[in-house]
């Protein structure tokens, strides 16, 4: 068994319920990758490595539960003309888009896509960032699906990070389905879905539900296939128009609806009482420059759990700092600090159905970051500044 002790540290556990920062002092005591003990040092860990951290502050390593992290090329052209002002909708009506990451994500090669990625991972890393989900969804034949998941599953054996993976095929039609969505459904999206599973790839199903990309009702088909097979579901929702989407999240007991900028109360409460997490994604908000806000009063009235992510991806939100992250939540989604931290630990886990991260607690993964603050809400103050002085894995420092 491999023990260690962190000791003389400020330990924020994240914990539910807990209002406040909830700062405490004393040992944290970490077994096989596991935390033991908190607050005191058990018989039997006399030998055990200590290490002082100095009175730094401990939190659960950071979780960025929306990426789109494995792609080919990139949209640059595309930020020129939104500057220029086309908008995403007229953008991916003349072929761009998701559409043009897709051309490049088929000419990929799975190891092609492995070294693309592993950059923009290792900026995550560095932040104190443990878990990552990653989406399918830039190649749109079920050869390319697969490809990027297989991509997605490598990066969890060439760095020490948790990769929880997303089939999201349902994400645009291909040109050559153009007209035929329900085609492209019940030819790509579900069969392949069976096949990813069947190759163990996949660990929830997401869809993009917009008037530019598939209806709540087709979102329902394939959530049924998923259903059959035992996955969870997620869903872009609300993003750009009010769809249904994130209602239809909730009525299936969905993970999370994500986006939501035109998700309304009723929106709200149905997710609140599902237990479906509002997922905010302020990059693509900053990105696209758009002008309407999630109803956040509306997300706190119905006590909807929200969570934070990067949505890293060429197009909307080329953003690979989850720090950074936080701090939009706060300035563009008037979140406080501790919503943000949350919304990166807790309750990420949660947008991911995880149960063992996210949350100091005895048992949980002992996936840690320690900091060189003096405050929890620096870490949503501060702007390009990472102030993180170690990150643990499962108990590793690294």
């Amino acid at each position: 068994m491999i023990r260690r002790v962190l000791d003389n540290l400020r330990l924020l556990t994240c914990q539910p319920g807990a209002a406040g920062y909830q700062l405490r002092d004393g040992p944290l005591v970490l077994a096989d990758g596991r935390i033991e003990a908190m607050g005191s040092i058990p018989a039997g860990f006399e030998d055990a490595e200590i290490t002082d951290l100095g009175g730094r502050v401990v939190t659960p390593a950071l979780i960025d539960c929306h990426t789109h992290l494995v792609f080919a090329g990139d949209r640059a052209r595309e930020f020129e003309m939104r500057l220029q002002g086309a908008s995403y909708q007229e953008i991916a009506r003349a072929g761009g888009g998701i559409l043009s990451t897709v051309t490049a994500t088929r000419a990929a090669s799975e190891d092609e896509l492995v070294d693309a990625a592993l950059p923009r991972l290792d900026a995550l890393v560095a932040e104190g960032v443990a878990t990552v989900e990653i989406k399918s969804g830039y190649g749109l034949t079920i050869d390319d699906e697969l490809k990027m998941l297989r991509a997605a599953r490598r990066l969890a054996r060439l760095r020490p990070v948790r990769i929880v993976t997303s089939w999201l095929a349902a994400h645009a039609v291909p040109p050559e389905y153009a007209g035929r969505s329900d085609d492209y459904l019940d030819q790509i999206a579900i069969p392949g879905l069976t096949a990813a599973h069947a190759e163990g790839l996949v660990d929830a199903v997401d869809g993009f539900c917009e008037e530019i990309a598939f209806s709540a009702a087709q979102m329902a088909r394939l959530f049924d296939a998923a259903a059959a097979l035992g996955l969870p579901v997620k869903l872009h929702a609300e993003q750009l128009s009010h769809q249904g989407g994130s209602r239809l999240v909730a009525q299936r007991g969905g993970l999370s609806a994500d986006h939501l900028e035109y998700a309304d109360s009723g929106d709200a409460a149905a997710m609140a009482q599902a237990g479906t997490v509002a997922t905010l994604l302020p990059g693509a908000f900053y990105t696209l420059r758009e002008t309407r806000l999630p109803p956040i009063a509306a997300f706190r009235q119905a006590g909807t759990v929200m969570a934070l992510a990067s949505d890293c991806n060429p197009g909307t939100s080329p953003l690979t700092s989850i720090l950074l992250t936080m701090n939009m939540g706060a300035t563009l989604f008037r979140l406080t600090p501790e919503e943000c931290l949350r919304g990166v630990t807790a309750n990420a886990a949660r947008a991911l159905g995880l149960t063992d991260c996210g949350v100091i607690a005895v048992g949980n993964r002992a996936d840690l970051a320690v900091w060189d603050i003096d405050h929890p809400a620096e870490l949503s103050y501060r702007i390009g500044f990472n102030p993180l002085h170690a990150r643990y894995f499962e108990g590793e420092r690294c």
